[in-house]
């Protein structure tokens, strides 16, 4: 009987495998991707942040699961994987942030407050009697009329993207950016672009009791949460035209 891959090495966080792997860093990267999917899509106009809420049960309260947040006046933040875990980073955000409103007297840049995150997030891959954290987090801000977006790892790296998605539906919903992500879009295309990812990435219908997207625009670089009337708005027109896309395509099988 062979012994285990792994065998003994998992059982530390400070330990390296002999092929140099940390494997609870590992472990946690597959907690973020049990995790529901998130979204986030930048554009010349903003940001855009949208998460999937799906619910195991019929009498949870959808509007009790979190998983956009407010770090700043100017920046927000998406997240997938554990959400005790998520909840603590973004505690330790909102404090960074405040720190450098009163230290500078001016809000914190949004790829400084994503590094600061990082550098925590790696402490707890370096240290005895800790664990990594069990979920990621999409970071999008607007500082000095620039859009910024960031995807957080357990692992503490870092990687800027012009749109990107974390959780179960990474893989699928990346397919959609890669096809249709432009680099002029507007915040309305963008956000129906973002409800096309999800769309495709869940196994559920998509409804404004299970999608959250969140928004914030160059021109005034506010957060802000759109109400369930505009994203039940904008799941309609993309749904609409999808159907529209599908009756077309078979119109044109039947005559072929």
């Amino acid at each position: 009987m062979q012994p285990l891959q792994n065998a003994g090495y998992d059982r530390a966080i400070t330990v390296f495998s002999p092929d140099g792997r940390l494997f609870q860093v590992e472990y946690a990267r597959e907690a973020v991707k049990r995790g529901t999917t998130s979204i986030g899509v930048k554009c010349p106009d903003g940001i855009v942040l949208a998460v999937d809420k799906r619910t195991t049960s019929t009498l949870v309260e959808s509007s009790s699961i979190e998983k956009l947040f407010k770090i700043d006046e100017h920046i927000g933040a998406a997240t997938s994987g554990l959400v005790a875990d998520a909840r603590a980073l973004v505690e330790r955000a909102r404090v960074e942030a405040q720190i450098n409103k009163i230290t500078y007297s001016e809000p914190i840049r949004v790829d400084s407050l994503a590094k600061k995150l990082c550098d925590m997030l790696q402490l707890y891959t370096q240290n005895g009697g800790v664990r990594p954290f069990g979920s990621a987090l999409i970071i999008g801000g607007v500082y000095n009329d620039k859009c910024k977006l960031f995807e957080t790892d357990p692992s503490g790296a870092l990687i800027e993207y012009k749109a990107t998605a974390i959780g179960s539906g990474r893989s699928a919903a990346m397919d959609i950016f890669e096809e249709q992500y432009k680099d002029d879009l507007s915040i309305d295309e963008a956000i129906a672009l973002a409800v096309t990812a999800i769309n495709d990435a869940t196994e559920h219908d998509t409804t404004s009791d299970n999608v959250e997207i969140a928004v914030i625009k160059k021109d005034d670089g506010k957060y802000v949460k759109l109400s369930k009337d505009e994203v039940t708005s904008y799941i309609d027109d993309v749904l609409g035209k999808k159907e529209s896309e599908e009756e077309d395509v078979g119109s044109e099988e039947s005559e072929e």
